[in-house]
């Protein structure tokens, strides 16, 4: 039998995400901090003006990745471990880009990406601190 986890919303986090929209909000973030990881590489950068609590991201998947089906499967994880992660772990005000490596990917476990995003979001929010 399947049960559905339901979040109450007391349960729920504070950050709502938001989906980047256009090429330039792409290119301002790939001006940003960076982080590589096996599993995929995240590019973040602080909004202008910081006045929202939402956090933007956006994903992309290059030719590199595969074909068409590898590339769409690549982005559908990396939205998965983003709806996950990233409410609790992302900084709200701050746009981040969610790159697909070659092979790794979508040739990764679902907790290796998690943990992956994770260390990236560590790395990132620890070089802008400094």
């Amino acid at each position: 039998m399947c049960t559905k986890e339901v979040r109450s919303s007391a349960e729920a986090p504070e950050n709502s995400l938001a989906t980047l929209a256009t090429r330039k909000q792409f290119i301002l973030a790939s001006k940003g901090h960076r982080a590589f990881c096996k599993g995929l590489i995240v590019q973040a950068i602080p909004q202008h003006p910081i006045a929202s609590k939402e956090i933007r991201v956006g994903f992309t998947c290059s030719k590199k990745v595969g074909n068409a089906v590898t590339r769409n499967r690549a982005k559908r994880r990396l939205r998965e471990i983003a709806r996950a992660i990233l409410p609790g772990s992302g900084f709200a005000g701050w746009d981040y880009v969610l790159i697909g490596r070659a092979k790794t990917t979508v040739g990764s476990s679902f907790p290796e990406l998690k943990a992956d995003l994770r260390q990236a979001l560590l790395t990132i929010h620890a070089s802008a601190k400094a």
